[in-house]
């Protein structure tokens, strides 16, 4: 079979599965070459920063829902490929006319790899969970609207919501509407009881993480009896696995420039798009990042194009602002601010900053790694004087700058979907953003018409550019790598998940 090369145009509709972009690459495992890394009814992926925890309750990160959300843990209502919102554990459901009332019809006969039956009463339990102390993440927030939870039958869920809100449905395909069984949530951090197409076997830490085939499943079976995701700390090293033979799938290929050495008929090449800004965040709560002109500076400071080609082989998107082409309020921001050494020079003398010190905390991520270098010549060049700490991922760098912010600027890609709320709208959130005027517009989105909330989310994307809340550096691409065999592979990836079940291997 030949190599088949798959691209997509920035900005189309999503055409693949759900995906996490911002921390993946390769992997390797002993097996026969003949079908890659694994046996035929097993597959290796490969995959870039191991998650900390398998608790994404109380543990940030993107790495925990990649390998758990859709695998092991599901939601009552998903994305297709589309990127509609579908029934999933709620096999339907209906939304009153004033939008407060949402009424689910559970799947029926379907049970948690415990052995314990997945009822309406679960349904509540979860949701409660993620607005209780219980959990800690920033994104429990999503779930602040819903005043009641009540199981109205068997396989009957009614949630009621204080107020409309049109981000709280597709909110539920994330990692906050996963289920849980009340019995199965003692130790999240070392095992994951779901209703998933797969059950978690194995943890071996520092190495990989071992999924099997739910035979229970009350879904279509999954093709592959096992998935291995295995992690690496080195792009280079997950391609040698994939040239040598020994791995099935690069998840998210962490040295584009190689790409070239997967030319030919052995490999199939997916390039794509995802949902994960590459950021270049700046704390807004502290000097010299609280004066509008020195983030204006930075801005200006950075070319971003040079910046992609230099540090990601050109791969990506310019978007100029926290939204991506896929979702439905974008706009192109790329000319906000143009890139101008000599106007961000100005900025910083007008602010008294030139020459200002601020420190570049990057987590050891090698899109991070890459691209902090060219940033912080690009910085300098403008007069700032940047110092540059690389900080281990996750731990240390979710510790110092995600939860102690103690950074000036940082790199790093959210892939969360539909994630400026998030990012911009609270001011206790790592960005220390969050301005009144900004959360009256995000709750004006929320509340709206369909067109009222795209006419809001493109108003509160303006003014996180114009005010120069981060600098958006480019959209990360999705770039896959796969032994010819292996199908279902997606174009895109817009979503926290890997999922797992769609790929199989032709016969």
């Amino acid at each position: 079979m030949g190599m088949k090369r798959i691209k997509t145009t920035m900005g189309l509709a999503l055409t693949g599965a759900f995906f996490l972009t911002a921390c993946n690459a390769g992997a390797s495992t002993d097996g026969d070459s003949a079908t890659g890394g694994s046996g035929s009814d097993a597959l290796t992926v490969g995959l870039f920063a191991e998650p900390a925890s398998l608790d994404f309750t109380t543990v940030d990160g993107a790495a925990i829902p990649q390998a758990l959300l859709d695998n092991v843990y599901e939601t009552l209502v998903t994305l297709d490929q589309e990127g509609n919102i579908v029934p999933a554990l709620a096999k339907s459901y209906k939304v009153s006319d004033d939008g407060l009332t949402y009424t689910f019809q559970l799947q029926q006969d379907v049970v948690f790899s415990n052995g314990e039956d997945f009822t309406a009463a679960d349904a509540v339990f979860s949701i409660n969970q993620v607005k209780s102390d219980d959990w800690t993440i920033s994104l429990k927030s999503q779930m602040d609207v819903v005043e009641s939870a009540e199981a109205t039958g068997d396989h009957e869920l009614t949630v009621t919501l204080s107020e409309p809100s049109n981000a709280w449905l597709y909110s539920m395909t994330t990692r906050i509407g996963a289920m849980f069984d009340e019995n199965g949530t003692e130790n999240l951090a070392e095992e994951a009881i779901g209703t998933g197409p797969f059950v978690f076997d194995s943890w071996d830490r520092g190495n990989e993480i071992v999924l099997n085939r739910n035979d229970d499943y009350w879904g279509e079976e999954p093709y592959f009896n096992e998935v291995t995701l295995r992690y690496f700390n080195d792009g280079n090293a997950v391609n040698n696995a994939m040239l040598t033979g020994s791995i099935d799938l690069i998840g998210t290929v962490q040295a584009p420039e190689s790409l070239a050495e997967f030319e030919g008929d052995d490999f199939q090449i997916i390039e794509g798009t995802t949902n994960g800004e590459i950021v270049l965040s700046f704390n807004n709560g502290r000097a010299p990042f609280d004066d509008l002109r020195v983030r204006q500076a930075a801005r200006y400071a950075i070319d971003n194009q040079a910046l992609m080609d230099t540090c990601w082989a050109g791969r990506g998107e310019l978007i100029g602002s926290m939204v991506p082409p896929t979702d439905p309020w974008y706009e192109d921001r790329t000319g906000d601010y143009e890139f101008d050494t000599e106007r961000a020079a100005a900025l910083l003398e007008d602010a008294d900053a030139t020459g200002v010190d601020v420190a570049l905390r990057l987590p050891s991520l090698p899109y991070a790694v890459a691209c902090g270098t060219v940033v912080e010549s690009m910085l300098e060049d403008a007069g700032f004087n940047v110092t540059v700490d690389e900080l281990e991922f996750p731990a240390a760098w979710v510790e110092t700058v995600f939860t102690a912010q103690d950074y000036d600027m940082s790199i790093v890609s959210h892939v969360e979907p539909r994630d400026l709320g998030n990012v911009f709208g609270n001011p206790d959130y790592y960005t220390a953003y969050g301005t009144p005027e900004l959360q009256e517009i995000l709750e004006r989105a929320d509340r709206g018409t369909v067109e009222e909330q795209t006419a809001a989310m493109q108003e509160a994307a303006l003014m996180v550019s114009e005010d120069a809340a981060a600098e958006f550096l480019f959209l990360l691409p999705n770039l896959m790598v796969a032994e010819p065999g292996i199908t279902g592979i997606p174009t895109n990836l817009i979503g926290e998940s890997l999922e797992l079940s769609n790929l199989a291997r032709s016969e």
